[in-house]
């Protein structure tokens, strides 16, 4: 947790300019960053039941080849 105090006299803006620098320095604002946009690994059962839809997938796809449906 960053935190700053006001110093006597001190503007507004110039008290948000140090907190920024601050927290640039203390590195929270890139882990944030990446934690915001980062995927949970799939569960077993998630991996199982895509498996299973691909399998589906590719004996249907052979089907139509073979029956001149598809190239």
């Amino acid at each position: 947790m960053v935190e700053v105090q006001r110093k006597d006299n001190e503007s507004t803006s110039s008290l948000i300019r140090r907190f920024s620098h601050k927290l640039q320095q203390s590195g929270n604002l890139m882990r944030v960053r990446f934690l915001q946009f980062k995927k949970r690994p799939k569960t077993e059962l998630s991996k199982k039941k895509g498996a299973i839809w691909r399998i589906e997938r590719k004996k249907k796809m052979e089907h139509l080849r073979k029956l001149g449906k598809i190239e």
